[in-house]
């Protein structure tokens, strides 16, 4: 399983200082994605996650400028989310510098944009859900009843998707869950956030999770990013 860095860019800026020597007092901190991506990857990191926080608001690419720095600097896979809405936006995004995009739930209304999506970005896109029955039937539907997430993946695998990644909030992922997943679909499912151990990370290696995006975690030195790579081999 990969573990897979986290950054959130909100005005080309990471939202969160990384600086794993602050418990000790030493290293120096930073806010700049590219420092930052250039860091993780120092330490064996192969992808690098980035968030677009302003364009995810405004619904179209506002951090390019970010991406590209980070692309410069790091020769791993950028994969970025936030603010990918149409196949224009995607290509703006490959321009930058990334190499495999997330789409917002919202695509699965638009199944003819999700094709034309599907058209330029190929296996590279990837589609993020909120797996929480709760947050699933808040999301506003226009058909009902709402979809279960085991529909939605059947629905996207059909129409050519092949990665899946499951945002969890503060919530704990459940193990049985995303494997009866991956047993019943051709779906590579990747999981981000609501770990905080290393146990955690070793359960979700055992359900077949193709990937852990972890933020917060790892940028703070809550989990060791060394340690985490091991708890995923």
């Amino acid at each position: 399983m990969e573990i897979i860095p986290a950054i959130d860019v909100q005005g080309g800026r990471s939202r969160i200082v990384y600086w794993p020597g602050a418990a000790a007092g030493t290293g120096t901190p930073t806010d700049r994605p590219d420092r930052i991506a250039e860091q993780l990857v120092a330490l064996g990191a192969r992808v690098v996650h980035l968030v677009d926080f302003d364009g995810a608001r405004q619904q179209r690419p506002a951090n390019l400028e970010a991406i590209g720095a980070v692309a410069a600097r790091v020769a791993v896979p950028l994969q970025v989310a936030g603010g990918l809405e149409e196949p224009d936006h995607i290509r703006l995004a490959f321009a930058a510098g990334a190499t495999r995009v997330v789409l917002s739930t919202a695509i699965v209304e638009r199944p003819e944009a999700l094709r034309d999506c599907l058209a330029v970005a190929g296996d590279w896109l990837a589609v993020g859900l909120d797996p929480r029955p709760d947050r699933l039937a808040a999301f506003p539907w226009r058909r009902t009843p709402p979809p279960t997430l085991d529909t939605l993946v059947e629905e996207l695998v059909a129409t050519g998707v092949h990665r899946v990644v499951l945002s969890h909030g503060g919530a704990t992922p459940d193990p049985s869950l995303l494997a009866s997943l991956r047993e019943r679909h051709d779906v590579d499912v990747l999981v981000a956030g609501g770990i905080t151990d290393l146990p955690g990370i070793a359960r979700l290696r055992d359900a077949g999770v193709a990937g852990l995006i972890l933020g917060e975690a790892i940028l703070s030195g809550a989990i060791d990013f060394h340690r985490a790579l091991e708890a995923a081999a």
